[in-house]
């Protein structure tokens, strides 16, 4: 199932910079179909996550701060989209989201569940 999350946050990852792109092109059918599209990707990371999280033997801590990180992470990418969509400023936004996302990442290498690269 890590595997599973895994590809599902590259993919994520993938078509909110597709999304972003389309968007600042001017193509926003485009932009709308791969921002929906993200939506569903969303569903499947938090569903994957749940998935791992149910089946920790020894619940830390850590993997509660994890699993509310990735939901922020999820936040923030969505709020970077419709703040570009509405052409609001998004500075802040990218930098949480930036920032969120490593922290994310991090955790999610350290905890045990995951690859051991930490």
């Amino acid at each position: 199932m890590t595997h599973a999350h895994i590809t599902s946050w590259l993919v994520a990852l993938i078509l909110f910079f597709v999304a972003v792109s389309l968007h600042k092109a001017g193509k926003e059918k485009g932009s709308k179909i791969v921002h929906m599209t993200l939506r569903l990707f969303y569903l499947i990371i938090i569903a994957t996550g749940v998935v791992l999280l149910l089946g920790v033997e020894q619940l830390s801590g850590l993997y509660h701060v994890k699993a509310t990180v990735g939901i922020l992470a999820i936040g923030l990418m969505e709020m970077v989209l419709v703040r570009t969509k509405k052409g609001k400023s998004t500075n802040v936004s990218w930098i949480l989201f930036a920032i969120i996302f490593v922290v994310t990442v991090y955790l999610g290498l350290k905890l045990p569940i995951g690859l051991y690269l930490f």
